[in-house]
């Protein structure tokens, strides 16, 4: 049995409890929106959606291989956007507005890595985002006014997750797998 695996960087509890204090009160009027929970939100590095279990091991040995290589650094979020555009938005996201060169590298390391392991990696050009809310095609244009003043947020970045995805009735559900110190 494959599984659905993915890399990323997890903000940290006090980035989260920020992000969903703001997002608390706002929720109820997002009609039209399924909005991501805190406990799942990350930046996605890497996403593999066949890795055959006897692989997982290649995999994290070469994650850490990365993490070795890869010192920490600082990543600012803030300022919000849509996939594909805002008049069809399916993802409401924050953006990367420091770290993004740093964040770009690891996770280039971090698809390298899943390769090199004999694992596909799915997505396009990497785009640094953290996905707040899906929908279904919608104009969002009021909801990137109300999550552009979502209070900009800064951690130092220490790791990165190796995380397994699993489709649930009320959404994906997460485990994580492995978390790999970077120490470069």
């Amino acid at each position: 049995m494959t599984g659905r695996l993915f890399v990323a960087v997890v903000p940290p509890d006090p980035v989260r409890d920020a992000l969903d204090r703001f997002l608390e009160p706002r929720r109820d009027a997002g009609g039209d929106l399924r909005w991501t929970l805190p406990e799942g939100w990350h930046l996605t590095c890497a996403f593999m959606a066949k890795v055959p279990p006897g692989l997982v091991g290649n995999l994290e040995d070469a994650l850490a291989v990365v993490a070795a290589r890869t010192a920490p650094f600082e990543i600012g979020i803030a300022g919000a956007g849509a996939f594909p555009n805002p008049d069809r938005a399916r993802v409401l996201w924050l953006g990367v507005t420091r770290g993004a060169e740093e964040l770009g590298r690891l996770a280039r390391r971090c698809r390298n890595a899943a390769a090199t392991s004999g694992i596909e990696v799915e997505g396009g050009p990497f785009r640094a985002h953290l996905t707040l809310a899906r929908a279904a095609g919608i104009p969002a244009t009021h909801w990137l006014e109300v999550l552009d003043a979502v209070p900009a947020q800064a951690w130092l970045v220490e790791g990165c997750t190796l995380i397994r995805s699993r489709t649930l009735p009320g959404g994906a559900g997460y485990q994580r797998l492995g978390e790999f110190r970077l120490t470069g």
